[in-house]
């Protein structure tokens, strides 16, 4: 492999910076590889190390082991792809910088896509990889709230349910925005445990009676409650925080994708998620890319498929 012409440290910059510094396919290609092999070109096949770039293609890759041809994007998000990686770059700092997400169809215009099937699944596949493989568990002052997505009527049309998404956030910290099949203390109990840690500090929910039998003894000594019916603040006590990433959800719903499927919601969940947890990072866009190069594949057909029932 040559040797790079491009930092792998990318710290926060503006569109036009990242359009200069990524004008054409093969610095693109170059940076994917330092965020993807620091240590040089790794077989996908055998997993040897030594390769060769192929003579007349310079983005193709020779192990020198087993003759396989690879590229930095095979077995990635970006696998297969047919639109620039210039492209993909401006689409993922679009989504990375704008607070309340970015449409397909606003990505569609901006980037000149052919059709909005193609800026769709661009979105999801990059959306596939804002996710968070490893979770450490929430400690300090946590709160937790519901809140509920669609199900509005439509004339003609029967009504919806609504969705129940569950928000954990810690005071000062990070968020957590989980769609539950139901809002029952069963339901909650069950996303508590797998988020929060026995060693919080305080829990503090509103009034619902949903609450108190979703939490454990340890858990229900360091509950705190709201009542939202005569006050919204009690001194430390309130859920202020939590409401407000779900303000920000809901105006990411109403005025930026419109419209999202029962199927696809936990996807714009982890976006949110993803995107809220790096507000104050400076290298959002380079955390995003590794995360898109480490990713698996993301198939239309299986972005497509129906659940099974």
């Amino acid at each position: 492999m040559t040797s790079p012409t491009v930092s792998p440290v990318l710290e926060r910059v503006n569109l036009p910076e990242l359009m200069a510094r990524f004008s054409c396919e093969s610095k693109c290609r170059e940076y994917l590889e330092m965020l993807r092999w620091k240590d040089g070109a790794v077989c996908p096949k055998c997993g040897k190390k030594e390769s060769a770039r192929v003579q007349g293609r310079e983005s193709v890759l020779r192990c020198v082991e087993c003759q396989a041809q690879f590229t930095v994007t095979a077995g990635t998000v970006f696998n297969d792809s047919h639109l620039p990686l210039s492209k993909w770059f401006i689409a993922t700092f679009l989504i990375c910088e704008s607070k309340k997400g970015i449409s397909a169809l606003q990505l569609q215009r901006i980037l000149g896509i052919g059709g909005y099937k193609t800026a769709w699944y661009l979105c999801h596949r990059i959306r596939s990889a804002m996710v968070e493989s490893q979770k450490e568990m929430l400690k300090g002052i946590v709160e937790i709230d519901e809140t509920y997505v669609g199900g509005k009527p439509r004339i003609g049309r029967p009504r919806k349910e609504k969705q129940v998404v569950i928000g954990i956030r810690v005071r000062g910290g990070d968020l957590r925005l989980i769609r539950a099949k139901e809002a029952t203390s069963n339901a909650i109990r069950e996303i508590v445990n797998e988020n929060v840690s026995e060693d919080v500090e305080v829990i503090i929910t509103d009034e619902s009676a949903i609450y108190p039998w979703a939490f454990n003894k340890g858990q229900k000594s360091k509950h705190k409650t709201i009542c939202h019916k005569s006050v919204y603040v009690s001194g430390e006590v309130h859920t202020n925080t939590v409401e407000s990433a779900f303000s920000l959800l809901k105006r990411g719903i109403v005025g930026t994708w419109h419209k999202m499927s029962v199927k696809h919601l936990p996807a714009y969940l982890d976006e949110m998620v993803f995107r809220f947890n790096r507000r104050k990072s400076t290298t959002l866009f380079q955390d995003t890319m590794r995360h898109m190069i480490t990713a698996p594949v993301l198939t239309f057909a299986n972005l497509t498929k129906e659940k099974a029932a």
